[in-house]
């Protein structure tokens, strides 16, 4: 990964390998690693249960914030392709926070996750639809 994709915010995949060595220690017994991707020191690793979003902090960047969506959570995906000039590719994943999905009053957020324009991001939001495809069908059965 260049040195301007990194400051573009753009994401580049790392290898299971790299993901493991790196963020293992974060996963549950059960996860199994599918993808990884790094930005300059942030880190996005996708298990057979959850999206990790590692934050790295401070000017050492010895601080470091995990965060994690559940894919059981997803409800809505969207994608932007890159275009002809220097724009970037874009996934935007919608999420259940409140612990009860089921509940009167849920919160929801986003995340929006870009690429370099290089990167193929139509098989990760084939992924995240059929997953956001499955809970709605979960949760309005």
């Amino acid at each position: 990964m260049g040195i301007f994709q990194g400051l573009a915010g753009n994401l580049s995949e790392l290898s299971k390998e790299d993901v493991e060595k790196s963020y293992g220690q974060y996963l549950l017994d059960t996860e199994e690693i599918k993808s990884g991707y790094k930005l300059i020191r942030d880190a996005i690793v996708i298990t057979n249960h959850r999206v990790l979003i590692f934050d790295k902090q401070g000017a050492t960047g010895k601080k470091m914030r995990a965060d994690s969506i559940y894919l059981n959570s997803i409800f809505e995906v969207s994608c932007e392709t890159a275009g002809a000039g220097i724009d970037d590719s874009e996934l935007t994943i919608s999420f259940i926070k409140s612990p009860y999905h089921r509940a009167n009053n849920i919160t929801v957020s986003e995340k929006k996750l870009e690429f370099p324009k290089k990167f193929d991001i139509i098989p990760l939001y084939q992924y995240f639809e059929a997953k956001a495809h499955e809970n709605l069908k979960r949760l309005n059965g």
